[in-house]
């Protein structure tokens, strides 16, 4: 099992799911990280966009990477569409072995909602801090976002999560969902079931997403000995103080000069 494994079929649904979740509350924020640090920029597992297009407006150079070919085909649909992203381009990696020289080129990396949590061993967690590392500028800035509540979720079976319509379509979605837990391996695993109705046609998705949730101290940990210093934790996306019950956790750490 691979934590990348789901997020081609996951793509045409990413968009849906995430504007009745997380929508745009997070945007804020990595916008004063781009705004305070400067360009270029790095987000890892940029997927369709949806972080990616208001940093490109900032005029900063970003650059947005992720594995799945299907989630940057819809990212780059979606630059061929906006205005002001000139200054973005996308690139198809592993975040394990970042594809660009250890020149320290970068001034902020950026790892919003999760993204490290489909990292599912400690040997992934820590060749893809080696390698952010390793592609950051001295005293650059590396940002990210666990999502915390994830190992809390009690496990059901075959649940309705949400439904509604595509946005500007008249296509029906509905997300069953259940949920396993591996706890002695710190997993979670979703397994989903995206059905999408067009009058009286109906076509069925199913995949497995599976994440993995560290403590902030066994992160913080990992980070320090991986060579970063952490300049602060927060808990909302406002700057509130970070507490283990906050409704998100936030990290930002800094590459030693």
């Amino acid at each position: 099992m691979e934590g990348w494994h789901g997020w081609d079929a996951y793509a045409p649904f990413y968009d849906w799911e995430n504007a009745r979740t997380v929508g745009r509350r997070d945007i804020p924020f990595w916008r004063r990280q781009v705004v305070a640090c400067g360009g270029p920029v790095l987000e890892l597992g940029c997927g369709t966009g949806r972080v990616l297009l208001p940093m490109a407006r900032t005029g900063e150079q970003v650059v947005g990477l992720d594995r799945s070919t299907n989630m940057l085909g819809l990212a780059r649909r979606r630059l061929r569409r906006a205005r002001g992203t000139d200054s973005a381009r996308l690139v198809r990696g592993d975040i394990r072995s970042l594809p660009f020289a250890s020149d320290g080129h970068f001034s902020l990396v950026m790892a919003p909602y999760g993204v490290l949590q489909s990292l599912l061993r400690n040997q992934d967690l820590r060749r893809t801090l080696v390698s952010v590392q390793s592609v950051l500028r001295p005293g650059g800035t590396f940002a990210m976002e666990l999502v915390p509540d994830v190992p809390q979720w009690g496990e059901y079976e075959h649940r309705v999560s949400h439904v509604g319509h595509r946005q500007g379509g008249s296509a029906r979605i509905s997300l069953v969902e259940s949920v396993r837990q591996d706890r002695s391996r710190q997993l979670t695993v979703f397994e989903q079931e995206f059905t999408e109705r067009r009058g009286r046609c109906r076509t069925t998705q199913r995949f497995s997403l599976t994440f993995r949730t560290l403590s902030m101290r066994q992160m913080t940990g990992r980070l320090r000995r991986a060579g970063f210093t952490i300049e602060r934790l927060e808990g909302d996306y406002v700057g509130g103080p970070w507490t283990a019950e906050a409704e998100t956790w936030l990290v930002v750490a800094h590459r030693a000069r």
